[in-house]
């Protein structure tokens, strides 16, 4: 059912966000000098929210998407900066994603703790999450017109490990092109359920 899928895209109107087939991006094509403005901007980003996190404990990660959010919101960033930030998560994508998840893999994830923890009430739990997650993007997504298997792999980020999660499931389903949405949806959305949960526990409790 291939109507069912955009392949790495949320609705029929987007278009693939591939800079370098146009006439019209042609002439932006980066050269050294904005592929390191993009880093040079990413590293800045993340410093903002390092220091929002100092200053005032806002999460880090949550005040750098804001910000970024904004920042494309707005239109302030220039076409080629774009162009370069493009080429420098293509460069990721392609390199570093799969060395990192062998990394967090070994060295990182609590393996004995992980195991302890796999009794059959906890899988069931899971289950049942994933599916929720997955069944809801799935069925909204067809309300909304949006493409149901691409919007139900975003909503299953929710029940991941956080950003390392969100690049282990979309690299799994061969959807890396959704990872600015499920950092959205993870970061912003985590941040806004949670918060939600918490207001509501101290109004009924």
């Amino acid at each position: 059912m291939p109507h069912l899928t955009g392949e790495g895209r949320l609705s029929p109107e987007e278009h693939d966000d591939v800079p370098f087939e146009s006439e019209e991006t042609s002439k932006f094509i980066p050269n050294v000098a904005t592929i390191a403005g993009a880093g040079v901007t990413a590293v800045m980003l993340y410093l903002a929210g390092l220091m929002a996190q100092t200053l005032w404990n806002w999460p880090g990660p949550v005040t750098m998407l804001f910000i970024a959010v904004l920042l494309k919101l707005g239109r302030t960033v220039s076409p080629q900066l774009e162009q370069g930030a493009f080429v420098v998560f293509q460069f990721f994508r392609v390199s570093v994603t799969y060395p990192l998840l062998f990394a967090i893999g070994v060295a990182m994830t609590p393996w004995e703790e992980l195991t302890a923890a796999l009794s059959p009430p906890n899988v069931v739990t899971i289950m049942a999450t994933v599916i929720t997650l997955m069944g809801t993007g799935f069925l909204v997504a067809r309300f909304v017109k949006m493409y149901p298997i691409d919007v139900a792999i975003v909503n299953a980020c929710h029940s991941g490990q956080g950003g390392t999660g969100d690049v282990a499931i979309l690299t799994a389903a061969n959807r890396m092109q959704l990872i600015p949405f499920a950092q959205i949806a993870t970061r912003i959305g985590g941040a806004i359920t949670v918060a939600l949960a918490l207001i509501s526990l101290r109004h009924f409790l």
